[in-house]
């Protein structure tokens, strides 16, 4: 069997006496790409916080690859190779594609104790390369990210995921306040996550969505697990049955 990229045992979190994640154990293979689903309140949120470094487990343990890790803020999860893409994401739309990509990371001509001039054109040429490798067509990587549309920008961080070397990438509703052609774009970026050899974990209140993209439906409620099947071996009305 292939190790898991991703393995979550025993995770318990309270947030002020309420129990929002209770003994939730999750395995996610290199390759998968696993739907999220669950009503608001059901415990998603609160994992994938954990996973992306914004909360610590109470109780458990996080493994990548075998190992343990402590993921205690989000700089811990994107070394790890974890990156998420949140509904309303972190892209500053002030800013141009080029410099959005490389936020954070910012790659510098010189440094003295970390301070140095922006390599501008190291940026231009790797968004350019960046976003065609996602198949998205954008006129220029000076264009300002408040310009594009909701599915050009969650294109562009899909291709940020893609072009530092992710492990894991966290989509989190990304559809939402989509058009459908936009809809229908997103679909294809995560059903391609696979061929660039990428796993995913794609949250969402559309079925239909999970179904068309995901290779397993995981479904919490109440803070647990409570289904988790391949998508081939189930339906929507089985999902349901146990939300």
């Amino acid at each position: 069997m292939t190790t898991p990229l991703i393995e979550c045992r025993h995770l318990d979190k309270w947030y002020s006496g309420v129990h929002a994640l209770k003994d939730v154990s999750l395995t996610i293979r290199p390759g998968e790409v696993v739907g999220l689903v669950g009503d608001n309140g059901a415990g998603k949120s609160t994992l994938i916080k954990i996973l992306s470094g914004v909360h610590e487990p109470d109780k458990g343990q996080i493994l990548m690859g075998g190992a343990p890790v402590r993921l205690r803020n989000p700089k811990d999860a994107m070394r790890a190779g974890i990156e998420t893409i949140y509904q309303y994401n972190s892209m500053v739309p002030t800013m141009s594609i080029a410099r959005n990509l490389f936020i954070g990371r910012e790659p510098l001509k010189a440094s003295v104790f970390g301070f140095g001039l922006l390599d501008q054109e190291r940026m231009r040429q790797e968004s350019v390369q960046a976003i065609a490798d996602v198949d998205l067509h954008l006129r220029s990587p000076d264009a300002l990210v408040g310009e594009l549309s909701g599915g050009q920008r969650q294109g562009v961080a899909i291709a940020r995921a893609m072009h530092f070397k992710s492990k894991l990438l966290i989509l989190d509703e990304p559809t939402n306040h989509l058009s459908v052609k936009e809809t229908d774009k997103v679909i294809g970026f995560v059903k391609g996550l696979k061929d660039q050899g990428l796993t995913g974990i794609f949250i969402s209140h559309n079925m239909q969505h999970v179904f068309q993209s995901c290779d397993r439906v995981v479904a919490m409620a109440r803070g647990e697990i409570v289904f988790d099947h391949p998508v081939t071996e189930t339906t929507l009305e089985d999902v349901h049955e146990h939300l």
